[in-house]
């Protein structure tokens, strides 16, 4: 059984302690009920906190420095079929060795969609978690 998905977002505001992203709902997202799939949303608040965390740098392949992921957690609120969700990630701690920031994935009308917290360490290069 072959399984195929494509998740897009663009970011809309980058700030030093603000990030924001919109991510449009594709059919390749969804899960058989016909909302968006848990691990897509996990997927788009992990990437804008990411982006949060780099700051002004550009990620290239295997560069010092980059936020590795150490920690998630996720509390799913609610969820829609169709539309945008809007991630809006700020920092709960902007630390020299771990940062932790939170990402709140909005949907229409400003629905809660999720509230995520990440946890960030600066990886060696060519660290493989």
């Amino acid at each position: 059984m072959k399984i195929e998905g494509s998740i897009e977002f663009q970011v809309v505001e980058r700030t030093p302690e603000r990030v924001v992203a919109e991510m449009p709902i594709l059919p390749g997202i969804l899960n058989p009920y016909g909302s968006v799939n848990a691990g897509a949303i996990l997927w788009f608040a992990d990437v804008t906190a990411t982006i949060l965390v780099l700051g002004p740098s550009r990620p290239t392949e295997g560069m010092a420095g980059f936020p590795l992921c150490i920690t998630l957690n996720a509390n799913f609120i609610s969820n829609q079929k169709e539309g945008t969700f809007k991630a809006v990630s700020t920092f709960v701690k902007k630390g020299k060795s771990v940062s932790v920031v939170r990402t709140i994935v909005y949907g229409k009308s400003d629905r809660l969609i999720a509230d995520v917290t990440t946890n960030h360490v600066a990886a060696k290069p060519h660290d493989h978690a």
